[in-house]
């Protein structure tokens, strides 16, 4: 039963995002009651807290790709409740439990406690992980659409090196052009973060300024009550909304910053921090000599120190296993070669003497690996053959300029070559005689000579 539900909610996701878009447009328009207004709140908190979770558990940036899409709707949604909560503020001077625990709760029924807490949100959000997030979006952006060329002319030198199928390569530049759009459109995505720490000072400022004049004016209020009373909420709905925002900028810059992996944060995290056990132990000694100075608190510092060193010795110890059991199978007998794997034989195989390496030595100019990956190529497009890979090698059994063809282990041509030498052959219509050495053409078996290159 649920996973027929879950089934006939992902076929009709396409029906749940519009209705969505759509729903969070109209909370800009449409009064909430005080209850709905907290769910709202408390499903904003739920989303922000499984958008970061996901984050953390990528393991690939590409993994999360629909990240900038998602955080526009996010931040409008955000946005969408501060309009919702301003007009109950305004009305009602009350807009639900949840603001107003915020307001009581977290900032201990102090507005002004309450506004110097929400300045220090805004301004590490703004400041700190906003603009690092921006700049980091922008820096890998640039860097990604640098790259695309050589990234692209790799995989094409591996599709003609026959290294790669052409499925994987269409896979591969599919990747690429994906890997561009997202950090293209993180650039963008991050303004959205940035123009919501904006929009959150000047919601303030106005919730606080339109409370005040309502209270006073309309419901006659005096000013010190009608100042606590809606600075009190408007602190609280800017608490309620700035948190998710912080939580939201900090998912930013981790899929930004995050690099490709087997593995996802955590354990990336946890294998790259304990893998200096010595920087563990200067650590747990610099804790344990700032508890012996006057005026600090030494219980905390103690119980810091010893937890280091306990952790120092925990890492200490596993390492030392860890070389213990790498030292044993170095000593273990080395494992027999199979007798399959020496018996194993190429479907075809082409045997060189040395003084052909130049050929097949890309260092120096040689270029028969390629022209027979072009080959290979050439006969599956045009008459659907699939020709095994080629294996070339040298032999020095074989005469400096010999070549030997095999299919199967078993010779089936051979023949010889002259390096930086042409071969022209006789095909009948010859008008004057050339010089050179005189030889067959090994496919027609046609005269020819040998003709040096100057």
């Amino acid at each position: 039963m649920l996973s027929r539900t879950l089934t006939l909610i992902t076929r009709r996701s396409d029906i749940g995002f519009s209705l969505t878009a759509v729903g969070i447009v109209a909370l800009l328009v449409i009064p909430l009651p005080p209850l709905f207004l907290d769910v709202l709140l408390s499903l904003n908190l739920a989303v922000t807290f499984m958008v970061f979770l996901l984050t953390v558990y990528v393991k690939r940036p590409l993994d999360f790709s629909v990240f900038p899409s998602l955080l526009l709707l996010v931040t409008l949604f955000r946005l969408s409740l501060n309009v919702a909560s301003t007009r109950l503020i305004l009305l009602h001077a009350y807009a639900g439990r949840v603001i107003q625990a915020f307001g009581h709760f977290v900032v201990g029924g102090n507005y002004v406690v309450g506004i110097i807490v929400f300045l220090i949100l805004v301004v590490i959000n703004f400041i700190v992980i906003t603009r690092g997030a921006t700049r980091i979006s922008e820096v890998a952006a640039r860097f990604t659409l640098d790259s695309m060329p050589g990234k692209q002319m790799s995989v094409d030198a591996d599709l003609n090196a026959g290294l790669i199928t052409e499925e994987q390569a269409r896979r591969r530049r599919l990747e690429i052009e994906k890997q561009a759009d997202f950090y293209g459109a993180m650039d963008g995505a991050s303004r959205f973060v940035r123009g919501d720490a904006i929009a959150a000072i000047i919601i303030l400022l106005v919730n606080i300024i339109g409370g005040l004049a309502i209270g006073i004016l309309q419901h006659h209020m005096s000013p010190q009550k009608a100042l606590h009373t809606y600075t009190l909420l408007t602190v609280g709905d800017g608490m309620v909304s700035q948190i998710p925002a912080l939580i939201i900028s900090t998912a930013a810059g981790i899929i930004i910053t995050r690099s490709s992996s087997e593995s996802h944060l955590p354990v990336d995290f946890t294998r790259q921090i304990f893998s200096q056990p010595k920087a563990i132990a200067i650590v747990a000694f610099l804790l344990f000599l700032f508890a012996l100075l006057p005026g600090l608190p030494k219980l905390p510092l103690f119980l810091l120190a010893f937890l280091a060193a306990g952790v120092y010795y925990t890492v200490s110890q596993s390492e030392k296993e860890k070389k213990e059991e790498e030292k044993v199978e170095k000593e273990l007998p080395e494992k027999k070669e199979s007798v399959e794997e020496l018996l194993r034989i190429d479907p075809l195989e082409v045997e060189i003497g040395y003084g052909l390496i130049p050929l097949v030595d890309t260092s120096q100019g040689g270029d028969i690996l390629e022209r027979i990956t072009l080959i290979r190529r050439q006969l599956a497009l045009e008459l659907g053959i699939v020709v095994p890979p080629v294996r070339v090698r040298d032999n020095i059994q074989l005469e400096p300029g010999c070549y030997r063809i095999k299919i199967r282990g078993e010779e089936v041509a051979q023949g010889q070559l002259m390096v930086r030498h042409y071969l022209a052959m006789d095909t009948g219509m010859v008008e004057k005689p050339l010089k050179g050495i005189k030889t067959k053409d090994p496919a027609f078996g046609l005269p020819a000579i040998w003709i040096k290159e100057e």
